[in-house]
């Protein structure tokens, strides 16, 4: 009899974790949503800017807490993470000031460069057992990253951290980014690719209605591109998708273009094309001139509703309250910073494998 208890008992299931990740500099909830389609639940997203409230709590189960990363203190979140077997802090810094661009300003003038530094106070406050976090590449090399790796190994994290192709985890851009993941657990890694082949710039947005520069869908405020004056209006039409302002007429040529100086700037003014992934998205990825942003065939920069897509948010993914118009300049900088949705899936798709062999 006892022996047949025990077999009985040897066949209980494992009790579920009670998983629960925060999710800091939330934004518009990119990383947070694609933790929620995976069924990994996020108590709160944190940010500074309020623009994010209203597209963060309409799409994901968590509340949007407006605050000053600084003024957030390890026990805030350890009441976020109330009733959690295993907490997950997320933390995509801003990545401006780690970008190659901002490489020409003063660092220490930057207080963005200290967001890194708030991020790691968190950790060690809060004590979570999985940490993850996503910037540009360029952060890997820089002085305050590095400091921060070593921070979570002194605290017994296994740490891991890559730089990925968003477009081998079916995100329709050729957008590079690093990743980190780091767990007290035991090692844990970012999955293998989930796409053999990257999403074409046609499979994603090519079946959305067609739209002229300056112009609103009637049944889609996202879908609104920004205007065009009569010279680009001239330029984007003699433009080729995939090639640069050099095959154009040289009198449309902009007068910086012509000069030896700015003769090496070929990556703005471009169309994407159809068979390839997009550019990666930036915070002005409506403007024509700022980027390949120009779309295929019509006459115009994508539409926000295009960028949001291109950064695989669902179509239907809500930014703009009932009645209101697009602020194109300020939904363009959210999604442009956006953690694509389908990179915050297979970073929570290898946090729950990671706590369902750990745990």
């Amino acid at each position: 009899m006892a022996r047949t208890t025990r077999k009985k008992s040897n066949k209980v299931a494992k009790k579920k974790k009670n998983v629960v990740a925060v999710d800091l500099f939330c934004g518009v909830g990119g990383l947070s949503h694609g933790f929620v389609l995976e069924g990994l639940k996020v108590a709160a997203g944190i940010d500074l800017d309020p623009a994010c409230e209203f597209a963060y709590e309409s799409n994901n189960n968590g509340k949007f807490i407006k605050q000053d990363i600084s003024k957030v203190t390890g026990k805030d979140l350890k009441k976020l993470f109330k009733g959690a077997d295993i907490k997950v802090l997320a933390g995509c810094a801003p990545c401006q000031p780690f970008s190659t661009y901002s490489n020409r300003y003063n660092q220490e003038r930057d207080n963005k460069w200290n967001l890194l530094s708030q991020f790691s106070r968190l950790v060690r406050e809060a004590n979570p057992q999985i940490v993850t976090m996503e910037n540009v590449p360029a952060l890997e090399k820089h002085p305050v990253f590095m400091t921060f790796v070593r921070s979570l190994r002194r605290q017994h994290y296994e740490v891991w951290h890559d730089v990925i192709d968003c477009s081998q985890y079916g995100v329709p851009q050729t957008r590079k980014r690093l990743v980190l993941l780091a767990s007290k657990l035991d090692k844990l890694a970012l999955i293998p690719p989930t796409s053999k082949k990257a999403v074409s710039v046609k499979r994603a947005i090519g079946k959305l209605p067609s739209i002229k520069a300056g112009q609103t869908h009637k049944k889609d405020k996202m879908h609104t591109a920004a205007g065009l004056d009569a010279i680009n209006l001239e330029r984007i039409k003699v433009s080729k998708p995939g090639k640069t302002w050099r095959v154009w007429p040289k009198g449309m040529i902009a007068k910086c273009h012509r000069q030896k100086s700015g003769k090496t700037f070929s990556g703005v003014y471009g169309r994407m094309t159809w068979g390839d992934p997009a550019p990666t998205m930036t915070t002005q990825c409506y403007g024509y001139g700022s980027g390949r942003f120009g779309h295929p065939r019509q006459h115009r920069a994508i539409s926000l509703r295009e960028a949001a897509i291109l950064q695989s948010f669902p179509r239907r993914y809500k930014f703009l309250k009932r009645g209101e118009t697009a602020s194109i300049t300020t939904l363009g900088r959210l999604i442009g910073n956006a953690v694509p949705v389908k990179l915050g899936r297979a970073i929570a798709k290898s946090i729950q494998l990671h706590i369902k062999a750990h745990a």
